[in-house]
């Protein structure tokens, strides 16, 4: 039994799909307190979309984790060669500004094989924070969004969400 995620042995990542992905921090360390913190790894997430054509078409920062439902927007975007991008350039920066090392060495990542689950992860996602306590509602936490729609538009595709 591995002590870590494996990928899927006959899948190969590339070309259009849609993943649920998690990054833990090292350690677990509550990093994303800060909204600094935040912005910069987010702005590294965004160069590694661009970069891996990719959109974070959902995403929220929890203290020691990152959830993100990232869509391939090419026949050529790679899920594996995004989460090394994102992760290196990530915890790159983040370590040049804090001398902390960011990330678990995996990540966790799921393939999402239905397009009507999407809203149900984009929901899972975005409520993260009203589920582990942090907010009574999700508008106030302040790290959670979309590189592809607002705030408002997210919310309200993931309002139509039926839980499965």
């Amino acid at each position: 039994m591995p002590r870590y995620p494996e990928h899927l042995k006959h899948f190969t990542y590339v070309g259009y799909a849609r993943y649920f992905l998690t990054f833990c921090t090292y350690q677990r360390r509550p990093y994303f307190h800060n909204a600094d913190a935040v912005q910069l790894v987010r702005d590294q997430f965004l160069r590694a979309t661009t970069e891996e054509a990719c959109e974070l078409f959902a995403y929220c920062f929890m203290p020691d984790h990152v959830h993100m439902l990232v869509e391939a927007t090419r026949e050529d975007a790679d899920l594996k060669r995004f989460i090394k991008s994102a992760k290196q350039l990530s915890g790159y920066y983040f370590r040049r500004a804090s001398h902390q090392p960011l990330w678990q060495r995996y990540a966790y990542e799921h393939v999402v094989r239905r397009d009507e689950v999407t809203a149900a992860i984009a929901r899972y996602i975005v409520e993260n924070p009203l589920r582990a306590g942090l907010v009574v509602e999700v508008l106030a936490y302040p790290h959670w969004g979309s590189s592809v729609c607002t705030r408002a538009e997210l919310l309200d595709y993931t309002a139509r969400a039926a839980w499965r």
